[in-house]
């Protein structure tokens, strides 16, 4: 006898520590499922799946894949970002066209006569060089009333990244086909600072043009890839 009371007094006291059955068919399931959505892991970057979604990067933007592995978007000015990357892409889109053209086309003069891109930049007048910069650099002041910064360039909200009103095809005239446009403005841009940068490393390591590698490729043998006698030190 005094043995099934100890044993219903010891039911008695962990139930004590346990929910009602009552509970799980009633409110406390509502309040343990909010409790856990609000401690639900956040959602994962569409780019980098093992990372989590950026939360300046809400895909508003066009070619927005939540792409920011180095967390700039939280520390800069999204809107700032955005400019660099439209300028940069730009510049590539360019540069790498220039790089094709330079090759098959030629010019008077030691600079415009050159094959590789990287030839003539070296042929180049250093003084027209700096001119260029110096140029380019006062356009770039004067445009942005001297405002380039991430605390100062988008002051006025109105503004928006790389919109310089620069449409003569009237390429945006509507909503739809303005969104596809700036998609693929980004998109190329990106594959342009890619591959404008390969094509740099490719006539610095094989001494070809890029068209010329590709209807004549030659491997990179050991002689292509001494520099300054520092690689046959190191056994090449």
């Amino acid at each position: 006898m005094l043995r099934n009371v100890l044993i219903a007094a010891c039911v008695a006291g962990t139930a004590a520590f346990t929910a009602s059955p009552a509970l799980f068919r009633a409110g406390a399931v509502t309040r343990a499922t909010s409790g856990i959505s609000g401690m639900q892991m956040q959602a994962k970057s569409k780019a980098v799946p093992f990372l989590s979604q950026p939360e300046a990067l809400d895909g508003s933007m066009a070619g927005d894949v939540g792409f920011d592995p180095f967390g700039f978007s939280s520390n800069f000015d999204l809107k700032w970002l955005r400019e660099a990357e439209l300028k940069h892409g730009r510049i590539c889109m360019l540069a790498a066209t220039g790089c094709l053209v330079q090759e098959v086309v030629h010019l008077p003069g030691e600079a415009f006569s050159q094959k590789m891109a990287l030839n003539a930049w070296a042929a180049a007048p250093r003084g027209g060089m700096i001119s260029i910069l110096v140029a380019i650099g006062l356009i770039e002041l004067i445009s942005n009333r001297f405002a380039l910064t991430a605390t100062d360039m988008f002051a006025n909200p109105n503004r928006v990244p790389g919109d310089l009103g620069f449409d003569p095809l009237s390429l945006g005239g509507n909503g739809a086909n303005r969104a596809r446009m700036e998609l693929a403005e980004i998109t190329h841009g990106r594959a342009a600072m890619m591959g404008f940068s390969g094509m740099v490393h490719q006539m610095l390591v094989s001494k070809q043009a890029p068209i010329e590698q590709l209807m004549h490729f030659k491997a990179v043998d050991s002689s292509m890839m001494k520099l300054g006698g520092a690689a046959g030190n190191l056994g090449y």
